[in-house]
């Protein structure tokens, strides 16, 4: 086993992510609250899209509290102790959580539009906060063993130790790629759906693209925020597990930091699809409301000419 204990942390690497994580820190933040309040506060229906968000929200804001003392940490070259664990431990929830969430709300969609029927049994607001309260529970189980089995060399929150290939090929299998698959099924269904059905009416052909603008902001999201990341964990695996030189393992490390990097900027992405299903839950309650008034008045009508 080649012996790598000597790698140090980059400047670079921290540099880089105090430029990435500092809007993050601010926007994320800013977006998440923003919409916690929307969803919390400001709608009266609840729905299954709705219970989504607001826990995708929250998950959001599990890193976005993590951020500013990971920075400090890595700035100050500080080393591993057991609030660094804590922080550590919070900061591991935001990944799987986000990925669970976004892949529910594609497999939500699909069992809405293609099984209908199925769907008045299988959805509900109810049903949604019990599915996102074990996955949290779930999220939360893995954070905390995650950061027992993965150690850290020297510095806190910065891995040049080895992980298990098992552990990280676990990870990536039913935390990413099994999600992965079921995202794109889902979503290439309610599409095809979806444009089969485009030019029933003008109506539906509105609320079509509605949906294809949620699902694409979704699907956008899973890709360029988690795929590069878990990508390089794999690659970082099979550099273990060929013993290869510490050079191309400092290469690989440098590599899962940056995109690591590149999944923080899912916090701000999210707010695109809080603003597309608030403004569709907006629409919604505009046209109900339209609905009841016009129906108000054909009864008013109706009665006067009764009475007449």
């Amino acid at each position: 086993m080649v012996d790598c204990s000597n790698i140090t942390i980059d400047e670079n690497i921290i540099n880089f992510r105090l430029i990435v994580d500092s809007p993050v820190v601010l926007f994320g933040g800013l977006f998440n609250g923003i919409a916690l309040w929307v969803f919390c506060c400001r709608m009266g229906k609840w729905t299954e899209a709705r219970v989504y968000m607001i826990n995708l929200a929250m998950a959001d804001f599990t890193l976005v509290f993590t951020l500013p003392f990971i920075a400090y940490f890595q700035y100050q070259k500080q080393s591993e102790n057991d609030f660094c664990r804590v922080i550590v431990t919070i900061s591991y929830i935001n990944m799987p959580m986000s990925i669970c969430i976004l892949t529910f709300i594609a497999l939500d969609r699909y069992i809405a539009i293609k099984h209908p029927l199925k769907a008045k049994v299988l959805r509900s607001p109810r049903k949604t906060a019990i599915t996102c309260l074990f996955l949290w529970l779930g999220c939360v189980l893995f954070a905390v063993t995650n950061a027992a089995i993965i150690p850290f060399e020297k510095y806190c929150m910065y891995k040049t130790t080895e992980a298990k290939v098992y552990h990280v090929l676990f990870y990536t299998v039913f935390f990413f790629f099994i999600p992965m698959a079921i995202l794109i099924f889902c979503s290439t269904q309610v599409i095809r759906c979806l444009k089969e059905k485009q030019n029933d009416s003008l109506h539906r052909g509105k609320l079509t693209r509605k949906v294809l603008r949620i699902i694409s902001v979704n699907m956008a999201t899973f890709f360029v925020c988690f795929l590069p990341f878990n990508l390089s964990l794999l690659v970082r695996c099979g550099v273990d597990a060929t013993g290869a030189g510490c050079w191309l393992r400092d290469v690989s490390t440098k590599v899962i930091h940056v995109t690591l990097c590149i999944s923080h900027l899912n916090c701000c992405l999210d707010a695109i699809c809080y603003y597309l299903v608030a403004k569709e839950f907006q629409e919604a309650a505009s046209f109900l409301s339209h609905f009841r008034l016009k129906q108000s008045r054909c009864n008013r009508t109706q009665d006067s000419k009764l009475q007449s």
